[in-house]
């Protein structure tokens, strides 16, 4: 597998689909740029879910995530991108995605994107 920064994400069958359950991540290098400045900006990605039939991969999802770092996005748009991202691979029972952007002009930002199926 790569190790290059990619927006192709991967996953495996999930080992107790019959089961509900929540798989939780924290990525606390998340960076992407602003699209009106081009300075960079630093967040924190939660991402909780209920898997059905698939569970994401994590080096893909790390990679996926790096992929970001050169590349303008509001933190609105990112973040529900992700989410969409993520329900399309994975058709979750329930997904959570929340960015948690550093300081920036004295304003900390804070999005949460959801999807239940």
């Amino acid at each position: 597998m790569s190790t290059t920064p990619s927006k192709e994400l991967g996953s495996f069958p999930n080992p107790r689909p019959g089961r509900s359950y929540e798989i939780f991540f924290e990525c606390p290098e998340f960076t992407c740029l602003c699209p009106m400045t081009g300075q960079p900006d630093f967040a924190t990605f939660r991402i909780r879910y209920v898997p059905d039939e698939r569970c994401v991969e994590l080096k893909s999802l790390k990679l996926y995530l790096w992929s970001f770092r050169d590349e303008g996005h509001f933190h609105e748009a990112v973040t529900n991108r992700i989410l969409d991202d993520l329900v399309t691979l994975l058709a979750p029972r329930r997904l959570e995605v929340e960015g948690d952007f550093m300081v920036r002009g004295g304003i900390r930002t804070v999005v949460t994107a959801r999807h239940e199926s």
